[in-house]
């Protein structure tokens, strides 16, 4: 699936990269960067986090020219007096402006490295605003941001997930130059896609997918954790055989009664023994005061 979403995203596509300080993504994003770049487009990046320099290291070939960036590095906040790009220039009219400076017939793609430095100065629902607008405005056809995702608190980073088409969520893999892609891939029918992939970035920023994370050792050891026998060195047992089984089903319990039982106890029959109360002459009863014997 990492390989499909390199080839091009969707016209009006969102997709994410979220990393955390354990894997940075922003390779995997300058990967994205190229393979657009490759395919005619034109590329827009705002970046906030590093410099031109590091984000332009790696591409090479004359379709640089189409890579256009707006730089918010140098003065993110807006404390100069003339600062070429601010966090608080993060809205649709502004970027719709932007990108239409650039005359170009070919598709355009916004890059944003990274969305954390926007989260951090603007609130969660103007973001999300910016981005719903943007893809459904056709000022670009598709956007790719990178999301430092322990950055932020869980419902801020669902939120922007929830918008995405696709989200690459990255952490390191087993060895060095390897790391595990967690895909999630949301058609416009609304059948959602999940993967994972193990992937290597070549120094030409090609990506390489190797294979899907082997997950047998972890197997195996459920496995044994299964047939372990929790009873085994007990001092006494648990289990019954099959003899003792079969009498312990053929044992009558006493709080138990059978059919036979219930009816001897419901219906007497002859010789049973009752009990016949007949009064004297010296018991003082009156029918109609009962307790006219006691003394109240």
């Amino acid at each position: 699936m990492l390989t499909e979403l390199l080839q091009g995203t969707d016209a009006g596509g969102f997709l994410l990269i979220q990393d955390s300080t354990g894997y940075c993504g922003r390779h995997l994003l300058k990967s994205f960067i190229g393979a657009a770049l490759n395919r005619e487009e034109v590329v827009h990046v705002l970046h906030f986090e590093v410099s031109e320099e590091e984000l332009t290291d790696g591409l090479k070939g004359s379709h640089i020219q189409r890579l256009h960036f707006h730089n918010a590095y140098t003065d993110p906040l807006g404390w100069t007096d003339h600062p070429a790009f601010t966090v608080h220039q993060f809205t649709l009219e502004e970027l719709a402006h932007r990108v239409k400076q650039t005359s170009h017939s070919k598709p355009v793609t916004l890059v944003i490295d990274s969305l954390s430095w926007v989260l951090r100065h603007q609130s969660p629902p103007a973001v999300c605003n910016t981005l719903q607008q943007l893809r459904k405005g056709g000022a670009v056809r598709a956007i790719i941001g990178l999301l430092h995702a322990d950055m932020h608190q869980r419902g801020t980073v669902g939120s922007v997930c929830h918008l995405a088409t696709s989200v690459i969520t990255v952490a390191p893999g087993m060895k060095g130059d390897e790391a595990v892609a967690k895909l999630t891939k949301r058609s416009k029918s609304g059948k959602v896609m999940q993967d994972e992939e193990v992937f290597s970035i070549k120094e030409d920023l090609t990506v390489m997918v190797q294979s899907r994370p082997s997950h047998v050792g972890g197997r195996q050891n459920d496995a044994e954790e299964q047939e372990t026998d929790p009873t085994a060195n007990l001092t006494f047992n648990l289990r019954l055989s099959d003899t003792e089984r079969e009498a312990k089903e053929k044992l009558a319990l006493p709080f138990v009664f059978s059919r036979e039982k219930k009816t001897a106890l419901l219906h007497s029959g002859p010789g049973s023994g009752r009990i016949l109360y007949e009064p004297d002459a010296n018991d003082d009863y009156d029918q109609e005061d009962p307790d006219d014997d006691l003394d109240v």
